[in-house]
């Protein structure tokens, strides 16, 4: 094959991976606490021995859009959402992780789960507890949490120090390898639900756009293996 040939290729190669990253954002559309994610396209050029340098196109980077998604009320008392910046700490059996998914529910021992079981982290690290015969659960929007008037603890908003450090695991919940920095502008806001930060709109006109590149593409490859077809032909007579 040509150079030709493999620079489409990888070009190819890349508008699949952003088709499937597009067509799983738009599937989590209406899932709570989802965060948009996208590809980042860069350029790989190097020297082809004494011949001209070769261009190649790569997408291997994703990039997980941060801005807030729209917040609904539901009028749960253990629905959480967060407006501005943080995330809420989550225990799992894998360490700690980052989550703005707020549908958090009561365990029979009495902690703040989510729907996978996992412990909600107060600021200082330890699980949130409710007793369970309490009748009057507040938690205010700096994360205070009271029980018939009495304050029991605080939920804490964190973030990466450096935004870099944080790896997506799956749609709503994340992890980092960096350090934790607490994050005092954000607002958690009880009883309502941040929805994920999709616009299934532009996805679904993006996701137009990266079918006719990759159709493109395609046309690209079969002409040139029409060509060579017929070279070796013209050769072989």
């Amino acid at each position: 094959m040509e150079k030709a040939g493999y620079a489409t290729l990888t070009r190819q190669a890349g508008l699949l991976r952003e088709m499937q990253v597009v067509a799983n954002n738009i599937a989590n559309a209406a899932t709570t606490g989802y965060r948009q994610e996208g590809v980042i396209f860069s350029e790989y050029v190097t020297r082809a021995g004494d011949g001209p340098s070769l261009s190649m196109a790569t997408a291997r980077v994703r990039n997980t859009a941060l801005h807030p998604g729209q917040v609904t009320e539901t009028g749960g008392p253990l629905d959480l959402a967060i407006e501005g910046a943080g995330f809420f700490r989550i225990e799992t059996p894998d360490g700690e992780r980052l989550t703005r998914a707020g549908n958090f529910k009561l365990s029979p021992a009495g902690d703040m789960v989510t729907n996978a079981g996992f412990r909600l982290l107060d600021a200082g690290g330890a699980p949130v507890f409710v007793p369970p015969d309490a009748t009057d659960l507040t938690i205010a929007a700096d994360g205070t949490i009271s029980v018939d008037g009495r304050p029991l603890g605080q939920i804490g908003l964190v973030r990466p120090a450096a935004p870099i450090d944080l790896l997506r695991e799956d749609g709503v919940m994340f992890r980092t390898e960096g350090p934790l920095e607490p994050v005092a502008e954000g607002r958690i806001r009880q009883g309502a639900l941040e929805q994920a930060n999709v616009d299934p709109v532009a996805q679904i006109t993006r996701m137009i756009e990266v079918q006719r590149a990759y159709e493109m593409g395609q046309s690209f490859l079969d002409a040139e293996d029409q060509r060579l077809r017929s070279a070796l032909r013209s050769f072989t007579r």
